[in-house]
């Protein structure tokens, strides 16, 4: 979830306060994640992969579809068989107005989605160092996990972050296709926070 505040691809929705109270439900920013990451399914493969009733995943993608999150995909199922596809590649929030906001449902919806995001973070990292020992030599030499500290102005520590950013938005370009030999799903995760001194 970008926070920076320069001007979104096409392909990444900008949250206001109604889209985000509509995505701030646990389940909802799975259903999400997991139609962007694997592609369109239907209610009931969605159930499957998150371990969750069909109802509740049925349930929840219709309410991520009146919030214009996921959509139908008219060139998949048969008959009733309802597939979905997530309607954009990604999201932007900018967390310090909604941190800020005055109406309180606001400031909680960010906090869940802030929250639920966090926690999918840890578990992929969990997931990758549990099966790490089974990836190729080449893999296994082409990951990271790493810390940096630093003392910054707010200024410099959002340069930094906008940096960042535009560096692996370059690789976006290089990208290659599913088909590719040796290719993989590559996960990136940023973090980045003020602390109290100690």
């Amino acid at each position: 979830m970008a926070q920076n505040e320069e001007p979104a691809p096409d392909d990444v929705r900008v949250l206001d306060p109604r889209s985000l109270r509509g995505l701030a439900h646990p389940l909802r920013i799975r259903l999400l994640g997991a139609l962007r990451e694997y592609g369109p399914a239907t209610a009931s493969q969605l159930a499957d992969r998150l371990g969750e009733s069909s109802g509740a995943t049925s349930y929840h993608l219709r309410q991520l579809a009146a919030h214009c999150f996921v959509e139908d995909d008219p060139e998949r199922g048969k008959g009733r068989e309802r597939w979905w596809k997530a309607a954009h590649r990604g999201d932007r929030m900018g967390s310090d107005k909604f941190l800020a906001h005055p109406d309180p449902a606001v400031r909680g919806a960010v906090n869940t989605v802030l929250h639920e995001v966090a926690t999918t973070h840890t578990e992929q990292m969990s997931t990758w160092l549990g099966t790490l020992h089974g990836w190729s030599e080449e893999w296994r030499a082409a990951w990271d996990m790493s810390d940096f500290g630093m003392r910054l102005t707010p200024e410099l520590a959002r340069e930094m972050c906008d940096k960042v950013h535009e560096v692996i938005e370059s690789y976006r370009e290089k990208e290659v296709d599913r088909d590719t030999e040796g290719s993989a799903p590559y996960r990136v995760h940023l973090h980045a926070f003020p602390r109290e001194e100690d």
